[in-house]
């Protein structure tokens, strides 16, 4: 467990070191914000260094929604217990995985049901290939409709 905890805390702080490193090049494309690799989800709401531009828009805001609320999570909940109700057993996990799934169905990765495999395998739950694509569907009309 112990090992997990560790691994968890080192992916995190490595997925915050390269939102931090990423340079800019004067494009302001969605693609060049994302990490190369699905993003850590870490246990606690996603925290990154605060590099404010002068829009006041930080890196974080970019990659990451912000937390849906009301009939939108309601839809998301529902979405993800449409794969396996022990998703979301803990509502906010299940949410914070589902942001962080967003960012990687908006170019994130390139395989992006290898990603849903590895972020929403977790309680018990192994996502088959089916699952994964059929969760970033429900994501896609839920929660990262504009990804």
């Amino acid at each position: 467990m112990r090992i997990r905890t560790t691994t968890a805390a080192i992916t995190a702080v490595l997925a915050v070191s390269l939102v931090g490193c990423s340079s800019d090049n004067g494009t302001d494309s969605k693609a060049d914000t994302a990490p190369s690799s699905a993003p850590a989800a870490p246990s606690s709401a996603p925290s990154a260094p605060n590099t404010a531009d002068s829009s006041g828009t930080s890196e974080a805001d970019k990659v990451v929604l912000p937390e849906p609320t009301g009939d939108k999570r309601t839809a998301v909940i529902t979405a993800i217990r449409d794969v396996d109700p022990r998703l979301v057993q803990d509502e906010d996990k299940a949410i914070e995985k589902a942001r962080y799934q967003c960012v990687n169905l908006d170019g994130g990765v390139s395989d992006t049901v290898d990603s849903a495999m590895e972020l929403f395998s977790y309680n018990g739950v192994t996502l088959t290939d089916d699952d994964a694509r059929h969760l970033n569907i429900g994501l896609r009309k839920t929660l990262c409709a504009e990804a």
